[in-house]
């Protein structure tokens, strides 16, 4: 059986217009107080479902709220760990 041939390539070198450096502006660390409000929003969700769990029939306005405390609780869970997608 014959071999086939080879075709060679040349190397892509980029246009010379779109070779232009851009510079990045690096970002320095997160504030502190970013890092505690992402915490805290965290703690509090965590802490909005074990009152719900523990004690949240005795309280009015939880008891008022059904099974919208598991919402609620989850969602500020997820608000703070969405916040740490922008933590430096």
């Amino acid at each position: 059986m014959p071999k086939s041939k080879v075709r060679k390539k040349d190397v892509y070198t980029a246009p010379a217009d779109r070779r232009t450096p851009v510079k990045v502006k690096s970002a320095g660390p997160s504030h502190p107080i970013y890092v505690a409000v992402m915490l805290g929003v965290m703690l509090i969700g965590l802490a909005w479902l074990v009152v719900n769990y523990i004690a949240g029939a005795k309280i009015g306005f939880m008891a008022d709220l059904g099974n919208w405390n598991f919402a609620i609780g989850f969602a500020l869970m997820i608000a703070g760990l969405l916040m740490t997608m922008r933590w430096r």
